[in-house]
Formats: structure tokens, sequence, C-alpha cells
């Protein structure tokens, strides 16, 4: 995915579903939800260890969110992708971003197929201060 994709992206979507969420403040998945939260981000916790984090709701499954998700944002070992890819299929998302160390190659591709974004192996949070400072 080019900059300027990403970029048009990051501004125009506004909802991240995050999956793997923790509600430890000390944890990467915590701290990157929290700045982009401040930028003006609805953040949605998906993890079914958590009731609630950042102060909204978390939630087992992304199939149980009630409101449309733009970006599904996986914290989770690359061997866990392919199916919260399939559940990100299944709810319509518009893309899925895999952070920094999560790559899975098959479900790129089948999110692709699906006309979903893709952005692999990258941090959410550094992208957004490289294109937003």
């Amino acid at each position: 995915m080019t900059d300027d994709e990403i970029r048009h992206l990051l501004s125009t979507l506004r909802t991240i579903a995050v999956v793997g969420l923790s509600a430890k403040p000390w944890r990467p998945s915590h701290g990157v939800s929290e700045y982009m939260q401040s930028r003006g981000y609805r953040i949605i916790p998906v993890n079914p260890n958590c009731a609630e984090t950042l102060g909204e709701k978390s939630y087992a499954r992304l199939e149980d969110v009630p409101e449309p998700i733009d970006i599904v944002n996986i914290f989770r070992r690359s061997d866990a992708v392919e199916p919260v890819v399939d559940s990100a299929i299944r709810i319509g998302a518009r893309m899925v971003w895999m952070q920094e160390g999560v790559v899975h190659r098959p479900a790129a591709d089948k999110a692709r197929a699906a006309g979903l974004a893709v952005v692999m192996d990258r941090c959410i949070l550094k992208e957004h201060r490289r294109h937003f400072r």
C-alpha cells in the first residue's frame, strides 16, 4: 500500500475495532489505541477477557459489535490472524491492519479479494504520526 493510500484511509476511516486490545496500560495494544483515540478515532475493544478498555465496552468477537467498523486493527499472533480476517470480511469492515510483526499473506490475500484494504507488519500509531504531524 502506498503512502498516499495510507494517508487517505487514515484521514477518512474513523472507527477502529482493535482485536486483542489489552486493558493493561503497559501493553502495546493499549498505548497504540489510546493514542489513536486521542486523535479522534472511535476505538472499539475486541477482547473476550475484558469488559471495558479505554472507557469503551469490550466485545468478545467482531460479530458482536453493534455498529459499523471501518478498520480492524489486529494485535494477535500471526497464526491467529485468519479467523479475524474472516470475521472482518463477514461484518463488512473496510480495512484490515496487522500490527508490526503480524504477517499472514494468505489472510491478506483473502481480505484483498473480498475488497478490503490491507496493511501488514506496520504500526498504525507510527504511520499516523508519520503522515499527520
